[in-house]
């Protein structure tokens, strides 16, 4: 006998289980399938427990700047292998929270692989499961080419690196990205030598120059070295230890390290889910979705990673909403994927929403800056947190086009822009908000005043 419902959702990470929790709450009968644990990669193996760690590597830091503070104190040592285990227990204590929400909303949880057998059905196990609708968030995978692949012992990914608790003497970083950077903050601070290596110009080569340069910066500080604009890179694991060689400055190089993390991408986890007997099609890794995030078969749906960029949990979370309440009849709005904010955990943490600088010069598109270092704002002084800036770029009719912040509060300031942009506000709201003083973001206003040369504090 199989059991039927009006909903399954294949995959429990942050997309999934935020989509069979908003079905449930709109009345439907809700199935999850997870092969491994609730929350996904995201809770497990990802944002959470990498953000753990990463605060552990802020507080070192953080003790080198206290005697400046008044406080007189030793650093006795360093223990990578506690941070490592602290951030799995927080994992494992929100995964047990997934786990409460999903009793709390009657949603009935299968644990194993799913996989379609119709374009009606799928089988987990033994088990059949009908559906009138199904939600696939299976998520996504490392990426890989030839001369950088994982091999899961010295030339490892994310996920394996999050679970090193006996961290190397030195570890050569290949892609620039979050996870590259994020790793190569959390990992310098706790004694690795790092190198990280990168084909474009910068690191975080997605975001706005002036960011990315700022973070440069600080890594040349902290004794990160970086190999930017290099070619042809390529990692081989020698058993004992791994070599990269890469064309810098137009000659090959060559380096050896005890590790490396491969970070060159991700790609959506398309195989051994029965897609092709649903009927479910695909385009270059990725499903292929529409503003309601419906796949070409229209009661089958697909978000997150699976389904293409922004590969973001905040992203996933708000799709599953949006094929949850189009499933339920509802007329939600689609995501304007310019308006979802993009958050770089490091120190300093980098944010931002919208266009780039550079994007903008490609376009042809007319704007103005407004650029205040932290470095001028009495709360960042005060707190001793004057790395960073805040960046605006407005149109010519006071809309912002973009917005960049690093500091070490970057991705919670950077919330009032995203909101802003997605209701559409012009300059002159922001003007009349009063921003709370000593605050951070009080240069979220100053910054837009800046653009029309009407900065007060700078």
């Amino acid at each position: 006998m199989s059991k039927k419902f009006d909903v399954v959702v294949l995959g429990a990470g942050p997309g999934g289980y935020v989509a069979a929790i908003r079905a449930a709450q709109l009345g439907k009968k809700v199935a999850i399938i997870e092969k491994e644990k609730l929350g996904g990669v995201c809770l497990n193996k990802g944002c959470i427990p990498t953000k753990a760690v990463l605060k552990s590597a802020h507080s070192v830091h953080e003790i080198a700047d206290f005697k400046d503070l008044g406080i007189d104190v030793d650093l006795k040592g360093l223990d990578g292998a506690q941070a490592v285990k602290r951030a799995k227990k927080i994992s494992e204590k929100i995964s047990g929270g997934v786990g409460y929400l999903m009793k709390k909303n009657k949603i009935e949880v299968f644990s194993g692989h799913g996989e379609f057998v119709s374009k009606t059905s799928i089988k987990v196990g033994k088990e059949k499961i009908d559906f009138k609708n199904a939600i696939i968030a299976t998520g996504a995978k490392y990426r890989s080419f030839p001369g950088l692949e994982h091999n899961g012992k010295n030339l490892i990914g994310a996920w394996e690196a999050i679970k090193m608790e006996k961290l190397p003497k030195s570890i050569g970083i290949i892609g620039a990205g979050a996870i590259g950077v994020e790793f190569a903050y959390f990992w310098n601070a706790f004694g690795v030598d790092v190198h990280i290596f990168e084909l474009q110009k910068n690191l975080l080569p997605i975001e706005d120059t002036d960011s990315s340069k700022e973070v440069e910066k600080a890594y040349k500080k902290y004794g990160i070295k970086m190999s930017l604009g290099v070619e042809k890179v390529e990692a081989c694991d020698n058993g004992k230890n791994i070599t990269v060689t890469a064309i810098e400055k137009g000659k090959k190089v060559e380096y050896k390290f005890d590790k490396g993390l491969i970070a060159v991408g991700m790609t959506g986890i398309l195989e051994g889910y029965g897609l092709d007997k649903a009927g479910v099609k695909s385009d270059r890794g990725f499903i292929s979705v529409n503003d309601m995030h419906q796949t070409n078969v229209p009661h089958i749906y697909a978000i997150g990673d699976v389904s293409g960029a922004p590969l973001l949990a905040h992203a996933a979370s708000h799709e599953g909403v949006v094929a949850a309440e189009h499933i339920a009849g509802k007329k939600p709005h689609a995501i304007d994927k310019m308006n979802i904010a993009g958050c770089t955990y490091c120190q300093p943490q980098v944010a931002s929403v919208g266009y780039t600088e550079r994007a903008l010069k490609e376009k042809g598109i007319k704007y103005n800056v407004g650029k205040l270092p932290f470095t001028a704002n009495g709360k960042a002084l005060a707190s001793n947190e004057t790395a960073g800036f805040v960046k605006t770029l407005m149109g010519e009719h006071g809309e912002m086009l973009g917005a960049h912040i690093v500091g070490t509060h970057a991705t919670e300031l950077i919330h009032e822009y995203a909101l802003f942009r997605t209701m559409e506000g012009i300059d002159e709201e922001i003007f009349a908000t009063v921003h709370p003083h000593p605050t951070l973001g009080e240069w979220l206003a100053e910054a837009v005043l800046a653009s029309k040369d009407r900065a007060l504090n700078f």
